[in-house]
C-alpha cells in the first residue's frame, strides 16, 4: 500500500470564492502564469510594446532599471508564452524587433489599468508604508 499523498503533492479545489471555477490541477500553471505576468518587468515591456514594434535598444532606453540580462530573460519568457513576438530580419547588421501579439493586447489593457492603479494610489500607499515602518521601529515598552 503506498503512502497518503500530502498537501503539498495534491492539490485541492477551492470550496468557494474566485478560485472555485478553476479545476485544482490547473492550479499550478495559473499561479505560474500570473509570477510571470504579474512581474514589474513583464508588464512595463507589454506597455511599452503598445507603440508598436521596438528592436532590443530602444526597449533598453524606454525602460529604465532594467538590465541586459533581466530584457533578454525577459523577453524570451515572453516570446516563449506568445504574449509578444520577435522578428529577426536577414539584413546586414541584423535587425530583430519585438511587438505584441494578440494574446500581450489583452494583458495589455490590464497592466496599463493596474499601473494607473498605482500611480494614482502612491502617496496613499507610501503614506501606510511609512506609518508601519514607524510602528515597527518604534521600542516596545
Amino acid at each position: 500500500m503506498g503512502a497518503m499523498p500530502d498537501s503539498t503533492d495534491m492539490e485541492m479545489a477551492a470550496a468557494t470564492g474566485p478560485c472555485a471555477s478553476i479545476p485544482a490541477e490547473h492550479m499550478p500553471f495559473i499561479r505560474q502564469v500570473l509570477d510571470r505576468v504579474g512581474d514589474k518587468w513583464s508588464m512595463l515591456i507589454v506597455v511599452v510594446l503598445d507603440d508598436g514594434p521596438l528592436r532590443y535598444t530602444d526597449l533598453q532606453r524606454r525602460i529604465p532599471g532594467i538590465s541586459q540580462r533581466m530584457l533578454t530573460h525577459t523577453l524570451r519568457q515572453l516570446v516563449e508564452d506568445g504574449l509578444i513576438t520577435r522578428t529577426a530580419y536577414a539584413e546586414v547588421p541584423p535587425r530583430v524587433e519585438y511587438a505584441l501579439a494578440p494574446l500581450g493586447r489583452g494583458l495589455h489593457e490590464i497592466a496599463m489599468r493596474l499601473i494607473g492603479w498605482a500611480s494614482d494610489h502612491h502617496a496613499e500607499i507610501r503614506a501606510h508604508r511609512s506609518r508601519a515602518d514607524a510602528v515597527t521601529a518604534s521600542p516596545r515598552t
